[in-house]
């Protein structure tokens, strides 16, 4: 398989979605369209100013998804009676025509997330020391561990001993009957859900400093990320560390979608398919860091204009204004040249059946849109202290202007007093 590079050959492949390549794959954009065998540029490490400090309110992942109900079907084997199929469908679930797909997705809620298997994304560092995370996970025997790396992507099973107690501590009253089969139907009408957890846990790391957890309880999830923190490169604050929760479940039901920010496929082992959906789930949460770091750079400026207004001057000083552009250049160079956020993978090229699966994610997490609005306001703020950088530059320049000024009036008074002192001598003699 191109682009992959096994660092346990006994370690099985789960096998590749079939028929993903006929549905319609997206156009690439221009930043997409390189060689696949070109040779790849060393990844910009992102950094991060090393006074930030994050605001008490955090605005989560800013996409609409987060927030309103949305569906993305996730390309598949075609459905000849699904009406629905190669379109968007957002806040309308009346539209979803299969009709157990429908019943579910209206049964869905709060009170199943803690049901359904967890998939979580955690930005914790600005980037991984990949080579001794896979030598430690190579190591990890006794947690089932088989790392495979996919160019910039570290994938692994990974499991740890789960008591009887913890397996049964999300089953309320609430929760719909499970069949001896493992199977639940949130209504009569809808799909066969699995909700068995079958023992497999995997996780996708990515050299940019995030890791996407899938079949994880919580507390497993914050055990690894102890684990973790010795590979971190530049770790961030428990405070400022940027999370995207999802669910997902396995039904032969219906085509595999995400909806409401529940994923559904056909086949829980299909590793491939998973990592797809990770590459998208891991430059999301990513991207949320830098919202953040701009929402707070913002907060921070807001100020100024009214104070240029009122006062006709400013309290920064040049050094501090300085600091504040190179600040704001590191953050467009993050978002901007760190190609892991912006273009698809490299493993797209190899696997280019995966490549709907990844731009239907990419699509529901809304990338493009929020990574075009960061620059917008990017551009906002830097036009602002790019103003006042002019200004001060002016203010200095008037400042030399005044000092040549009573240069030149000193030198014409002395020049004065001179011809006046040689006047008076020529009147003595």
């Amino acid at each position: 398989m191109s682009g992959l590079q096994p660092f346990n050959s006994d370690s099985e492949q789960a096998p590749l979605l079939q028929g993903a390549s006929s549905a319609a794959s997206p156009s690439i954009t221009n930043q997409q369209a390189q060689s696949p065998t070109s040779k790849k540029a060393a990844p910009i490490r992102p950094s991060y100013p090393k006074d930030y400090r994050p605001h008490n309110t955090r605005l989560g992942p800013q996409r609409t998804s987060y927030t309103t109900q949305k569906l993305k079907l996730l390309p598949d084997e075609p459905f000849p009676e699904d009406e629905e199929s190669g379109r968007d469908v957002y806040s309308q679930v009346t539209r979803i025509k299969d009709t157990p797909a429908r019943k579910d997705a209206e049964r869905l809620g709060k009170a199943h997330r803690a049901v359904l298997p967890r998939v979580t994304a955690y930005c914790t560092a600005s980037s991984y020391k990949m080579r001794e995370l896979a030598r430690y996970l190579s190591g990890r025997k006794r947690n089932k561990a088989a790392p495979k790396l996919f160019d910039e992507c570290l994938y692994t099973t990974y499991s740890y001993k789960r008591t009887r107690a913890s397996s049964n501590s999300s089953i309320t009253s609430n929760t719909p009957p499970v069949d001896n089969a493992g199977l639940m139907r949130l209504d009569d009408e809808g799909g066969e859900i699995d909700v068995e957890m079958t023992g497999r846990s995997d996780i996708f790391l990515f050299e940019y400093g995030v890791v996407v957890y899938w079949g994880f309880t919580e507390e497993e999830e914050k055990r690894f990320l102890k684990e973790l923190a010795r590979f971190e490169n530049e770790k961030l604050a428990d405070e400022d560390v940027e999370v995207e929760e999802f669910n997902y479940y396995i039904t032969k039901s219906y085509q595999p979608r995400i909806y409401n920010d529940f994923i559904t496929l056909r086949d829980g082992s299909n590793y491939m398919v998973k990592l797809s959906i990770s590459h998208a789930l891991a430059q999301s949460v990513k991207i949320s860091l830098f919202e953040e770091l701009v929402d707070n750079t913002i907060e921070d400026t807001q100020d100024l204009p009214e104070e240029v207004a009122l006062t006709g001057k400013i309290s920064m000083n040049r050094k501090n204004i300085m600091k504040s552009i190179g600040e704001l250049f590191i953050l467009r160079i993050n978002v901007n040249l760190h190609g892991s956020v912006l273009d698809s993978p490299e493993l797209m090229w190899s696997e280019p059946h995966l490549e709907p699966i990844y731009q239907a994610t990419r699509g529901y997490l809304e990338i493009n849109q929020r990574v075009s609005l960061l620059n917008q306001r990017l551009e906002v703020i830097s036009d602002l202290l790019q103003m006042l950088k002019e200004q001060l530059s002016h203010a200095n320049e008037e400042y030399l202007e005044f000092i040549v000024i009573v240069l030149i009036g000193a030198e014409i008074l002395v020049a004065i007093v001179n011809v006046v002192v040689d006047l008076i001598a020529a009147e003595k003699f």
